[in-house]
């Protein structure tokens, strides 16, 4: 036993030592991009771009289900986009509340007869709804399938080349839209995806669908989950996308080429993880193709989200996520690994999902077990244990003050000094417990999706300006 907890040791250093490498080397990239993004920033013209011909059309795919509280927000902040040429397609994938009547009373919809292709097959549709007095707006009652079903309706129904995925209780920035286009313009004939950044729209004061003023969320839960957004886009995601190794474009808003996504079958339903099922399945296509790609993020396109405010819906929507992640490096993931056909997507980003975030809980639970022989064994030195904790604690907080840097440099979406004092007090805060209880939240998923437990989870929406 002590010879086995002694090896056990000497693994959990090196895999603490290799996490932590990874972390860094990423937050470096991140770092290095930050100075371009920040001039492209500054001297970009999005204005411009707004009026111009010359940029793409896209359709925006809205899937609803159970969104009474928050569709009128959402649908009218979409409408009120500066971009020239766009249309909103709302699914309701069999709602359960008023979200279908809300939407037909609401814009006077009156049921319509369109061509509809048929690219993806998705659940029976009940109608197609259309009112000429908003020409760019389109609504879809269907039965209900998922969130997947629901984007594989409004693709089928689409006219433009370019889909863009909006969650139903976010908000888009007016410019939005244009600055992720700008990226995708870039180089339009590669980039496959552009994922936008999603913050936290709690305790902000929202009017007729716009984020007014800016604040630092007042509860805890939502108050934790800022800081951890602001760290994983800004601190994780410039630096994947950098590399052309982005695992997942968020499902709360993403741009992509409508042709690769019905190539690669469109989204697959069945469980969460949808957003990064189709990344992965866009980077597999195009390796395997040989077909010159990108998969991109747009830090400055902002689309802005409630998050959960209680424990209860936290905890449901984390083990929905990790149900989806583990079903993920299952069906896809595994059969990419270390293959030189693969490139970075096969060689770092997707072994860095599998044994850092996938199986995490287990390396996390076990090296709990294996302290606690230590401890039952007298093999412990406190004074090494201590050390070991802060230095990994030190580390993983420099990476969150470096995602702050970040978000105060380039960004700086927060005016008052309070709000940048609570995000550097949170940072500090979520190591201590967050962290934790999120091990156990993926975990629990695990264990949800080896028992076939497929539902969606607890999810309760309020108005966005309570």
């Amino acid at each position: 036993m002590r010879d086995f907890l002694l090896g056990y040791g000497y693994f959990a250093m090196y895999y603490a030592l290799a996490i932590t490498f990874v972390y860094f080397l990423i937050f470096g990239l991140s770092i290095r991009h930050t100075f371009p993004l920040q001039r492209g920033i500054k001297y970009n013209r999005v204005q411009k771009l707004s009026g111009s011909e010359h940029v793409p059309p896209v359709s925006l795919l809205v899937p609803a289900y159970n969104e009474e509280l928050t569709i009128k927000e959402n649908v009218r902040s979409l409408l009120a986009l500066n971009y020239p040429e766009y249309e909103v397609i709302v699914v309701n994938d069999g709602s359960k509340d008023d979200t279908a009547q809300i939407m037909i009373e609401e814009f006077q919809l009156k049921e319509i007869k369109p061509f509809v292709a048929k690219h993806v097959k998705t659940e029976k549709v009940r109608g197609y709804y259309h009112n000429p007095e908003y020409p760019n707006l389109y609504f879809i009652d269907k039965e209900n399938g998922g969130k997947a079903d629901s984007l594989n309706a409004g693709i089928n129904l689409s006219h433009y080349p370019l889909i863009s995925t909006i969650d139903a209780d976010s908000l888009l920035e007016k410019d939005a839209l244009t600055r992720i286009a700008r990226v995708y313009m870039e180089n339009p004939e590669d980039t496959v995806a552009v994922g936008g950044n999603v913050r936290i729209v709690n305790s902000c004061t929202v009017e007729d669908g716009i984020v007014k003023n800016i604040k630092f969320p007042k509860k805890m839960w939502p108050a934790l989950q800022n800081v951890e957004y602001i760290k994983a886009f800004l601190g994780g995601r410039i630096g994947w996308s950098a590399i052309n190794g982005l695992i997942i474009v968020s499902g709360a808003f993403g741009v992509f080429q409508k042709d690769k996504v019905i190539a690669v079958g469109g989204y697959r339903g069945g469980y969460p993880g949808e957003d990064m099922n189709i990344v992965i399945k866009l980077h597999r296509y195009c390796l395997e193709n040989k077909i010159p790609y990108r998969v991109a993020f747009c830090p400055d396109a902002v689309c802005w989200t409630q998050a959960p405010d209680t424990y209860r819906i936290l905890s449901s929507q984390r083990m929905r996520w990790g149900r989806g992640n583990l079903k993920n490096m299952i069906e896809e993931g595994i059969h990419m690994i270390f293959r030189p056909r693969y490139k970075v997507f096969g060689f770092l980003t997707l072994p860095y999902n599998i044994i850092f975030e996938t199986l995490n809980p287990y390396f996390r639970l076990s090296g709990l077990i294996a302290m606690i022989g230590y401890w039952l064994l007298n093999m412990a030195d406190w004074k090494t244990v201590v050390v070991f904790m802060l230095v990994n604690f030190f580390s993983c907080f420099i990476l969150s003050l470096g995602a702050l840097f970040i978000e105060e440099k380039a960004f700086s979406r927060y005016p008052k000094l309070s709000d940048l004092n609570k995000m550097m007090l949170y940072s500090l805060l979520m190591f201590l417990g967050y962290r934790q209880v999120g091990v156990l939240w993926r975990f629990l998923g695990h264990i949800d999706f080896f028992r076939n437990n497929n539902s969606w989870g607890t999810m309760v929406r309020t108005n966005f300006n309570k």
